[in-house]
Formats: structure tokens, sequence, C-alpha cells
């Protein structure tokens, strides 16, 4: 009988699949963490990857290496709070219990609207920052306006980094759609302060009284005839208002957003992007890689989660799904005490019987041992089955890692095999941080 084909074949893949290893980088996240100079470590990546866990995690081992860490995520699912046994996280870091060794974990979340309103408060006196934080527009712009919550992470870490309370900080970036849109928030907010909108909304407070009121309904005319109908007088009244009161504000905001967009670009920022193996993440991971590079933003490597396992990796799919078919078909191979009452038998070949029809065998009686045998040979069977889809699954995360590999040579990765179950305490942050130490022994997940 010739061997199989798929087979024959992964042998032969084996060597080159050893060399396209071999050649990687490999990422070990404790000489980072070790590294005084190391101030800041940005997780960046697609949602769903895993990114709020990894910055915990990171933070975790930091912290248990002697160094005063705060985590700062921007995460709504609170999942960070929840593994940390914290009831809850705000805009004020909290001090991490539990933690083991001489450093210190503390963990916030962002609170978008609240970050808005300490830089009001801070870069304004009194009166006009009362004046800021009750203007109806003010309000509406800080609690959703679009790239608010990017600006105001950008600002926050900004704001952590100038108190020099922390060695490290690490940042969970925001859930959205493009994970680097934060990096984007300096040159949209300095677009949008510089826009003929803003430059038509602050020329009447330049001007005040009559004449500055005038100056805006010609000009909201000379923009659109039907502005006014649409928006109400009112609106442009607390625009106008919220714009002439920020008036002298707005150069702080883009000064410090382009100062933290410079702190991302020093050497004391290590990127890590976050993906699980899957095509569209790593996908996504390509596009960050390649974007940071443009940034000339400081990229360590790649942590590729949830990476699939298996403890009997010698068995191929293969082989795995014909043993399930003997088993769920006894007449594929000779089974039983002989070879006597099956087709082909050479007992029966030349005989007078060879030619009468083939009677089927009566079904084992419930209880019975061949009942019993047939009942372990079919669950057998099932679990052969499962073996072989784990199997496959294991193929295609490795041609995908692959693709990224050939494609991104220059970027160190580390792997995390999938967990049974969830984060949801120190233990299993401790746990997934041992396992971003690439020379920790490698512990795979078992079907």
């Amino acid at each position: 009988m010739s061997p199989d084909p798929a087979e024959a074949s992964e042998p032969a893949q084996e060597p080159e699949r050893a060399r396209r290893l071999s050649s990687a980088r490999v990422l070990d996240v404790d000489p980072l963490l070790d590294d005084p100079k190391t101030r800041i470590v940005v997780c960046c990546g697609s949602g769903g990857v895993g990114k709020t866990t990894t910055a915990a995690a990171l933070g975790l081992r930091a912290a248990e290496r002697g160094r005063k860490v705060v985590v700062l995520t921007i995460d709504p699912a609170r999942r960070l709070a929840q593994s940390m046994g914290i009831d809850s996280l705000d805009n004020v870091p909290r001090r991490v219990k539990g933690t083991e060794g001489d450093g210190e974990l503390h963990a916030m979340m962002l609170d978008m609207k609240r970050t808005f309103d300490e830089v009001v408060e801070a870069h304004a006196d009194p009166a006009r920052a009362a004046a800021i934080l009750a203007n109806p527009f003010y309000q509406s712009l800080s609690a959703g306006f679009a790239g608010t919550q990017e600006y105001m992470a950008m600002e926050k870490l900004g704001q952590l980094r100038s108190r020099d309370e922390w060695d490290l900080i690490v940042v969970d970036t925001p859930p959205s759609r493009s994970a680097l849109d934060f990096l984007d928030a300096p040159k949209r907010l300095g677009s949008f302060l510089d826009g003929r909108l803003i430059r038509l909304l602050t020329a009447p407070a330049k001007l005040g009284g009559r004449a500055g009121m005038a100056f805006l309904n010609v000009g909201m005319s000379m923009m659109t005839g039907t502005l006014g109908k649409l928006l109400g007088g009112q609106l442009l009244k607390d625009v106008q208002t919220f714009v002439a009161a920020m008036d002298t504000t707005f150069g702080g905001f883009r000064t410090r957003a382009d100062a933290t967009y410079k702190l991302l670009q020093a050497p004391g920022t290590a990127f890590l992007v976050v993906a699980a193996p899957e095509r569209d993440a790593l996908r996504e991971a390509a596009y960050f890689v390649e974007r940071l590079a443009a940034e000339r933003m400081p990229l360590v490597g790649l942590v590729l989660n949830r990476v699939h396992g298996s403890g009997a990796g010698s068995l191929s799919a293969e082989r795995a799904l014909a043993a399930a078919e003997n088993l769920e078909d006894p007449r594929i191979v000779d089974q039983g005490g002989g070879k006597a009452g099956l087709r082909n038998s050479p007992d029966t070949q030349g005989s007078s019987h060879s030619s009468a029809p083939e009677t089927a065998a009566p079904a084992p009686e419930e209880g019975s041992p061949a009942d019993t045998e047939r009942s372990v040979d079919r669950l057998t069977a099932g679990l052969l089955r499962l073996h072989a889809e784990r199997m496959r699954l294991l193929a295609r995360e490795r041609r995908t890692r692959d693709r990224f590999t050939a494609r991104h040579p220059e970027v160190a990765m580390v792997e995390v095999p999938a967990l049974p179950g969830d984060v949801h305490d120190l233990a299993g942050l401790r746990d997934i941080g041992d396992r971003l130490a690439a020379r920790r022994p490698e512990r795979t997940e078992h079907i």
C-alpha cells in the first residue's frame, strides 16, 4: 500500500519549518522590564487579542522584579480591575495589593471627561474654568467628541510621565478600530484648532461686543445659509462662548500633545504589538509594525497571544482521522477473533460459500461486553477527530505566523500559549508574565 501523500510530505516540511522558526528573533521581556531606562511600554494591537491582559501581566511582572509601576488602561470592559482584585478603577492610580517582591503596582482607567476637566482646571483661572465646565457645548465635546478619547489618553500619559512618580508606565491603548489612533490625536487636534471654523469663531471673541456677534453672524452666513437654522441660535452662542473661554488654552493643548508625541518617540519608550495567530489579527499587526516604523516609534517586538498546542503533536491529523474511521466501521480492517466471517478472508475464498450474500452481524445486546467495546470505540473515534481538528488549527496558526515572520523578519516575537480559561486574578497574570519571558520553560495547552 502506497503511503499517504499528506503524511509523506509532512516530514519533508519539518526542516524548512524549523529553519524559519530558528531564524526568527525571540523576544524576552525581562531585560526590557528590568532596564531602568525603559520608562513607558505601550501595548497596541487590534481589538480582542489580549492587550489589556498583556499590559497587566507586564506591569505585575515589572513590579515584582522591583520597579514602581502604573498600568493605564483605556479599556471600558474593566477586566483589569477584576484581575487585580480592585472593585473599580478610575482616573486616580490605585495601589494593587497582593504583589510579591519590593516593587509596587498601581492601576488606573482613563476617565475621558474627568481628564478633560482636569486640563481645563489646571490651565485656566477659576472663573474661566467654571464658565468652560458649565458650557453645554464643552460638556458634549468632553463626553464624546470624535478623537477626544485618544487625545485624552495622550494627555493622561503626559501627566503621569511629568510627575516622575513611577519607574515604569504601561499603557493599554484605546479599543478603537485602529489602536494607533492616539498617535494621530495631536495632528487632528491641531487641524481642528487651526481650521477655518475655529478661526471664524475666535475672531468675534477678539473683536468683542456687538461687532463680534455681527462678525460671527456674517461669517456663519458666508459658510452656509442653513447652518444657523440647523444648529439653532443658542447652540451657536454656546459654541462662541466656549471658544472665547478656551482661546488662551488651545495653545497649551497643542503644545502638550506635541510633547507627548515626542515622548513616544524617545528611547525610553517601547512599543509592543499584541496579536493572535489569526489572519486578520496578524494583518493588523503588520500594519502597526509598518506604521510605527513610519512614525519612528521604538518597536521592541510582537506578542503572539493564545497560541494553541497539543501534547500529541506526533499524531498527524490524517492518521487520527484514519484511525477514527477504522474504529467507526469495523469492516475497514480485520478485527475480532479471526477472519472467518469477513469478506475476502482466505478461509472463504474459493469455497462453495464464497458467493453467498453477506449477512450483517446482529447488533450486540445493550450492556454486553461487545456493546461496551463499541461504546469505547465510538468515544475514542470522537477524541481522534477532535485531535485532528486541533492539528489542523495548529497548522493554520503556523502558516499564518510564518507569513508574518517572512514579511517582517526584523520583529522579535514571543508566543504565549492559550489558556483553558480567562485570567481573573493576580495568579493568572503572574502565569502570563512567566509565559512572556522567553527563557521560561514552554507550557503548552493540552487537549
